[in-house]
């Protein structure tokens, strides 16, 4: 009974107040459960979703391992290491960097094999916190601090079902919701052990590991494809075997260093730039800003919650860009994107110089600053310029014309516009460019294909939880059978 002057408490005026604000009422002993004690109000104001019988982070778990926190350099010295930007859809790709300083033996613990799951522990955009990718084969790479290794137990759940499960909107539910947030966001294996698994039938997991790898064949065949352009047009150049020197040394004088390229940093003047150009001389070449229109976009100075999409420099992969990942949106575009515009990354150390083509347009885009647009000139539209040029930009021999003009140090690097204007690029007959650019389409086909196998991985299991493994499993026969 309530005191006099107080008013009795009303349960339904209480929760009136609380509608329509993010407010949870949780009691101290459901606090206590949890054996990592959290106190933070995002945690219990977390999205969450039902799972029946679920599985936890820790059941799964065979074996888990840090990476390598030692320095890292980007000479190809010593033992190649793997980060989130070699992240490649829910697989990996090539390592850019390198590190010397461990020994074979530490190398040998961190090397990746078969069906080992990296897991992105920390960052500072919450979004790449928890990211996930399967390792397919056996690979001669190790990976770096801020991602971790996990083994889960196959009879329970095999690690294609896993990526699939973290990498969809169920499994970034409990990856946010058990991260923890200060000036980096962190998810460490103590919090994935934490994590709710779905527990899937050994049916349903061999048919999840199934497209995986089917995708991953897919994306395999698809870089094979993009590799035989590639050759093709370096054997047309005469360049398929050709290595520039490593001396690094040169004499010239004056007029014919910084009197004429007002340069005066020595990298610029090394042999292998001036072997490369001679060996191209006896081909046909026009400057880039003789093909296409060499266009750029200042950056957003805000972004908003609807409007176009912006692709920046860690969205150029070779040969389309990733969209899909993209969540920034902006009022502001003064050059919005096209079809068949390539995108040239001039700006960052890892990836200037990728080069990406826009086949089509599904969607408005456009760029930030760090990214060159090469749209081809009128007089030049339809004759398959696009593609080798691009080729020819991604190879070893465009990759040193390019790095020939990069200005910066180590940790902020770029290419300036009139700089990319001014690259001579080699012209190949009318037949082989078609040749290379219907090479180049399948390649980009053949990954469009991988990369919707695991979209339909992630919808089944996502179906799966919602609704049931047979309705998921037909989904599956569905979508790939049409």
């Amino acid at each position: 009974m309530a005191g006099k002057g107080v008013s009795p408490f009303n349960e339904n005026r209480y929760k009136e107040l609380l509608e329509g604000l993010e407010v949870s009422e949780v009691r101290l002993l459901e606090i206590m459960k949890f054996s990592l004690l959290r106190l933070e109000a995002e945690f219990y104001n977390a999205k969450s979703f039902n799972l029946k019988n679920p599985l936890t982070g820790s059941e799964i778990i065979d074996f888990v391992q840090y990476g390598t926190s030692k320095e890292l350099n980007e000479n190809n010295i010593g033992y190649p290491i793997l980060r989130l930007n070699e992240f490649e859809s829910s697989f990996i790709s090539e390592p850019r960097k390198y590190c010397s300083i461990i020994d074979n033996a530490t190398f040998n613990s961190l090397k990746l094999l078969k069906n080992d799951v990296l897991v992105c522990r920390t960052n500072g955009n919450a979004k790449y916190v928890g990211k996930s990718a399967i390792v397919p084969k056996n690979y001669e790479f190790a990976y770096a601090s801020y991602l971790f290794k996990i083994r889960p137990k196959r009879s329970l759940i095999n690690s294609s079902t896993l990526v699939t499960y973290l990498n969809s909107k169920y499994g970034r539910i409990e990856i946010e919701k058990y991260s923890m947030a200060s000036n980096q966001v962190n998810f460490s294996p103590a919090k994935f052990r934490q994590l709710r698994i779905p527990r899937f039938s050994s049916d349903f997991n061999s048919k999840i590991e199934g497209n995986t790898y089917d995708a991953f064949n897919l994306l395999t065949l698809s870089k094979q494809k993009y590799a035989n352009a590639e050759q093709l047009l370096l054997q047309e150049l005469g360049l398929d075997n050709f290595k520039p020197t490593t001396q690094n040394i040169n004499t010239l004088s004056f007029s014919q260093s910084f009197g004429s390229s007002g340069r005066l940093d020595a990298e610029y003047y090394q042999p292998k730039y001036e072997q490369i150009e001679e060996r191209l001389t006896v081909f046909e070449q026009m400057r880039i800003d003789d093909l296409f229109k060499v266009l750029s976009n200042s950056s957003p100075k805000k972004y908003i919650d609807s409007g176009i999409k912006v692709i920046k420099t860690k969205n150029v992969r070779i040969p389309t860009p990733v969209i899909d990942s993209i969540r920034d949106f902006t009022e502001i575009t003064e050059n919005p994107l096209q079809a068949n515009d390539l995108l040239f990354a001039s700006m960052g150390v890892g990836s200037l110089g990728r080069v990406s083509i826009l086949l089509d347009i599904e969607q408005e885009l456009t760029t930030d600053g760090t990214i060159k647009i090469l749209r081809t000139k009128e007089q030049h539209k339809g004759l398959n310029h696009e593609i080798p040029t691009m080729l020819f930009l991604t190879s070893h021999i465009g990759q040193e014309i390019i790095y020939k003009h990069v200005i910066g140090s180590t940790g902020i690097i770029s290419i300036r516009k009139p700089d990319v204007m001014k690259i001579l690029i080699p012209i190949a007959s009318a037949g082989i460019r078609e040749k290379l650019s219907a090479l180049v389409v399948e390649s980009i086909r053949l990954k469009k294909q991988s990369q919707q196998l695991l979209q339909v991985a992630k919808q089944a299991v996502e179906i799966a939880i919602e609704q049931s493994e047979a309705a998921a499993m037909a989904f599956i026969e569905r979508e790939t059978n049409m």
